[in-house]
């Protein structure tokens, strides 16, 4: 089969498409053909090498796919042919086929598309855990959502009006602001205008019980002054430092929290899937997909996913 590999941290053009051993199911094991691979801006982070958590070289890159299950080992339950969906790999997900535990397979429900099912994984699985596991969100409280039109952002924002949030979104162009807006934000503001936070607030009806931060770099230190009392910054991103004053947490008895999802609990992992899975099921969550690569443009996708202002998941297809 064929596989994306990194033999090397570097820029885009280490992501080179080879000829490598299929892999083979042990016990409690899956092996699915991947029809559709999410990319993630974490995974530019990690090939290049500037990332706190690196894999030992050579790797295949890649979290989240979807497919069908072309083999099983004992114990595993799920049958050959079955639809599935992954947010988590044993051998990389830029691949044609990806070896998995059981436990990290998902039925993937009708009728989302194999596209939608790769946009799954990390963006959804990031947002419930940050904001119901991390930051205690609860029904009623008023949410910003820093960058909500890429995948996590769009996630965050299904998930909080679907928990009876009032929820605003950023983004910077008219046409992102739309999606955000059909994903169920209440509110969409140009996060580019120097008083985006005032806005917000002013169509929020107040400051912010949560914000859910992308970009903790630039807008942290703002993030603090739009926090209502016992307000909490979750941190999902971020390429640099930043400078805060703590007088403004200390106002508020406000919190920063930080979050990666890797650290997340198999009993946390059990819980945020069993909600996800309830939200597909019902039709309040569902995946946009905005552009699809073929599996040899990796290196293309890994350009373009960090300067990108279309809204949604990009996609490769093997």
């Amino acid at each position: 089969m064929k596989a994306i590999r990194v033999e090397k941290f570097g820029e885009p053009e280490v992501l080179k498409l080879q000829e490598v051993a299929d892999p083979v199911a042990g016990p409690g094991q899956v092996v699915v053909r991947v029809r559709a691979v999410g990319v993630n801006p974490v995974e530019t982070y990690i090939r290049s090498g500037n990332y706190a958590m690196l894999p030992a070289l050579p790797f295949t890159p890649g979290v989240d796919g979807a497919g069908e299950v072309d083999s099983v080992g004992a114990g595993a339950p799920f049958a050959k042919g079955e639809r599935v969906f992954f947010g988590g790999t044993l051998s990389g997900a830029y691949a044609e086929k990806v070896l998995c535990e059981a436990s990290q397979l998902h039925r993937l429900p009708q009728p989302l598309s194999f596209a939608q099912g790769a946009a799954l994984g990390i963006p959804y699985a990031t947002a419930w855990c940050a904001m119901f596991q991390r930051a205690h969100l609860s029904a009623g409280e008023k949410v910003l959502v820093h960058g909500a039109t890429g995948g996590v952002g769009i996630a965050a924002v299904q998930l909080a009006r679907a928990a009876g949030c009032t929820v605003v979104g950023t983004a910077g162009s008219e046409e992102g602001r739309k999606v955000v807006l059909a994903q169920g934000a209440h509110h969409a503001v140009d996060h580019g205008a120097a008083d985006h936070l005032e806005a917000a607030m002013d169509l929020a009806g107040g400051p912010f019980d949560l914000v859910v931060e992308m970009l903790a770099n630039v807008n942290l230190g703002k993030d603090l002054t739009a926090l209502a009392r016992f307000g909490r910054v979750v941190v999902i991103g971020s390429r640099g430092p930043v400078e805060v004053n703590p007088r403004d947490l200390m106002a508020r008895d406000a919190s920063i929290i930080g979050m990666i999802l890797w650290n997340a609990s198999d009993k946390e992992k059990a819980a945020l899937w069993a909600g996800i899975g309830a939200g597909l099921e019902a039709g309040t969550l569902r995946p946009v997909v905005y552009k699809e690569l073929p599996l040899a443009e990796a290196a293309r996708a890994h350009r373009e996913i960090l300067g990108t202002k279309a809204a949604g998941k990009m996609v490769l297809v093997p």
